[in-house]
């Protein structure tokens, strides 16, 4: 997959959610813009500190999250007095 280098995502900013270049301007809210309709352009007028290819890795990064398999892994962990333990269990997949 082609590098996204506009996606960031860090804690401190919205949350952690994947935003563009750092600010607070999340995937989501530039997604459901076009999702909604707008152009574009029109994405750019409503956010003109955002560029083309911001939109476009927007869009690409939410492509490449809609394809994504999720797979969910679980674990017993005990605890006695000497040691802690972690044994993964089996998961069924529907």
């Amino acid at each position: 997959m082609e590098q996204l280098n506009r996606i960031t995502q860090q804690s401190e900013v919205m949350g952690g959610k994947a935003c563009i270049r750092g600010m607070r301007v999340t995937v989501g809210m530039v997604v459901s813009q076009i999702g909604s309709g707008h152009s574009i352009e029109k994405v750019l007028i409503d956010y003109p500190y955002l560029e083309h290819d911001d939109i476009m890795q927007a869009l690409r990064y939410a492509a490449w999250l809609a394809e994504e398999r999720k797979v969910v892994i679980a674990a017993l962990v005990t605890i006695d007095p000497k040691r802690i333990r972690l044994r993964l269990l089996p998961l069924k997949v529907p």
